[in-house]
């Protein structure tokens, strides 16, 4: 294929005819593909090339000459721009179709097409949903500013509204900067390295009310922290303030020290019925509402009768293993990091279960000592990272033969591979995708696999 004569800054007028599993537009210039931001299916748009690969090219719309009839218009654009909401610009009902499309089209590419793909399990109100943010910080015009970043960019956008978290945090987050600016503390200043504040951190428990604060400063040394700490902890729904040491050039947004500077050292929040302690790395889900139906989905699932030795794996602080622990005859959560172990002990205790128990280690090296020692496996939950569970883990799979898994995915890609991979040992049942994330690309679901 020969590349077009297409430049950078060259305006152009394109037709739209598909969504990319990013949520961009596609077009097709002499077969030459382009992804054009805040485009859909059907639109004819005037658009500005951004940037000309070898294979395909970007490009962003300045006018919409035709428009879809799907297409939202009561919600600032610069929630696509800054890539917070992606896909603010589609109608709701549409963006639950797109992810159910994503989910099916990326199983027919493996040769999954007879799995039946149900509908996308929504929300009732799509936005304020997120009940944590790590909002940049940055020094612009003199001032430390709150924002978030232009799409494949480190440009900061001012912002005060975040459209898809909590409202309770976006409030938190303007006083917390108003309290720094009181006492003149600078925002980080990437280009050279300079200034204190990089990302306020905050984290609202939806059932408690309680809320965390983390400030991630580039150097130890802030003017005035004990009367920042004193006034940030005035608002009492803030039970938890951190400070956070990150001095590298990085897009990592924790850095290795923690100090604690006032309140409690966890936030406790709900799930299920049961209570959680979270800490400032903990993982949690981010949507407490689609929370609950995505974790009593999985539990449904697992059709669990009270007999069954349940695993757990990447179990984190324990949510799922801990919800289901009342039907199970006994749970071990299989967790990598140490302190997630530790915490999800802590929990156990919390709520008073007693038939679970969490170790430090891989699934696959803990299920090939079991198999050794002819420990079985009734049912496994796994909800693995984006990318999927690890080739010896489903060596190790097919070897112990739980006789359910349960599969939680956050990529419809790498769910079809290892679904693909576990088709001659397990019958795969019927996916349900569930929003969690709204205005946005990312898709879970949830799939039942039975032993053959």
């Amino acid at each position: 294929m020969e590349k077009p004569n297409l430049k950078k800054n060259q305006e152009i007028e394109l037709n739209i005819e598909d969504l990319s599993y990013e949520g961009k537009g596609v077009a097709k210039v002499d077969d030459f593909t382009l992804f054009v931001d805040n485009a859909l299916p059907n639109e004819t748009v005037k658009a500005v090339i951004t940037r000309v690969n070898k294979n395909f090219g970007f490009a962003r719309t300045l006018e919409v000459l035709k428009e879809s009839p799907d297409r939202v218009h009561d919600i600032d654009a610069v929630y696509a721009q800054t890539g917070i909401a992606p896909l603010s610009h589609l109608k709701y009902d549409k963006q639950l179709e797109f992810k159910r499309d994503q989910v099916v089209t990326d199983f027919d590419k493996i040769g999954l097409k007879d799995v039946v793909v149900n509908k996308t399990l929504g929300m009732e109100s799509p936005f304020n949903y997120r009940n944590k943010a790590q909002v940049p910080v940055r020094q612009v015009n003199g001032k430390l500013t709150t924002g978030f970043y232009r799409r494949r960019s480190h440009d900061l956008v001012p912002m005060e509204n975040f459209l898809i978290q909590d409202p309770k945090i976006d409030a938190e987050i303007l006083r917390v900067r108003d309290i720094l600016r009181k006492y003149n503390v600078r925002g980080y200043d990437e280009k050279n390295q300079k200034g204190q504040i990089r990302t306020i951190m905050v984290r609202r428990a939806y059932f408690t009310g309680e809320m965390m604060v983390v400030l991630v400063s580039r150097t130890p040394d802030i003017s005035h922290y004990k009367d920042i700490t004193k006034e940030i902890l005035d608002n009492p729904e803030v039970k938890s303030l951190f400070l956070n040491i990150n001095s590298k050039n990085t897009n990592v947004i924790f850095g290795q020290k923690m100090t604690l500077l006032g309140g409690k050292k966890y936030i406790d929040d709900e799930i299920l019925g049961h209570t959680y302690r979270i800490s400032p790395r903990s993982f949690y889900q981010v949507n407490p509402v689609q929370t609950q139906n995505l974790y009593q989905m999985a539990i449904d699932k697992a059709e669990l009768t009270g007999k069954e030795n349940v695993v757990d794996a990447y179990s984190g602080i324990g949510t799922i293993g801990l919800s289901l622990a009342d039907k199970a005859k006994h749970v071990t959560g299989i967790e990598v990091i140490e302190d997630a172990v530790k915490d999800a002990d802590q929990n156990a205790k919390l709520n008073n279960i007693t038939n679970a128990d969490f170790v430090v280690g891989k699934t696959e090296d803990v299920l090939d000592e079991w198999a050794k020692n002819d420990i079985s496996v009734d049912v496994l939950m796994v909800d693995p990272p984006r990318k999927g569970l690890a080739s010896s883990l489903i060596d190790s799979l097919k070897n112990i033969k739980p006789e359910k898994i349960v599969y939680i995915s956050c990529n419809p890609a790498t769910l079809a591979r290892d679904l693909s991979l576990l088709s001659d040992t397990y019958e795969i049942g019927d996916v349900t995708p569930v929003d969690m994330f709204p205005m946005t690309n990312h898709i879970e679901s949830v799939t039942q696999l039975k032993l053959k």
